[in-house]
C-alpha cells in the first residue's frame, strides 16, 4: 500500500491526498510538480522515473489514511533547475 505522503521532498510543500499533480518515484520519494519538472523528471535519490502518484479514493482513505511523516531533503534543492513561470499578463 502506498505512503501517500504528505509534502513534496524537495520544497515542502504540502500535498493534498487528491492532488493529481503529485509525482512519484518506484520507491515512493513524493514530490510537487514544479520540483519534479526541475528535477527533469528523474528521482535525485535512486535515479528512476517520476509518474503521476494514484489518488485513494476516499472510502479507502477511511480505512487506509494517508501517511502523516513528512520527508524532507533541502539538499535536493541543488539539483532542481529553476523552472520558467509565466510572464503576468
Amino acid at each position: 500500500m502506498l505512503d501517500i505522503r504528505p509534502n513534496c521532498e524537495c520544497c515542502d510543500r504540502d500535498l493534498a491526498t487528491d492532488d493529481p499533480d503529485v509525482l512519484i518515484c518506484t520507491i515512493e520519494c513524493t514530490w510537487c510538480a514544479d520540483c519534479a519538472r526541475g528535477l527533469n523528471y528523474t528521482c535525485p535519490n535512486c535515479g528512476g522515473n517520476l509518474t503521476q502518484r494514484p489518488i485513494r479514493p476516499v472510502a479507502w482513505l477511511a480505512r487506509y489514511p494517508a501517511s502523516t511523516e513528512r520527508v524532507f531533503n533541502p539538499d535536493c534543492l541543488a539539483s532542481v533547475t529553476p523552472v520558467a513561470m509565466p510572464t503576468p499578463h
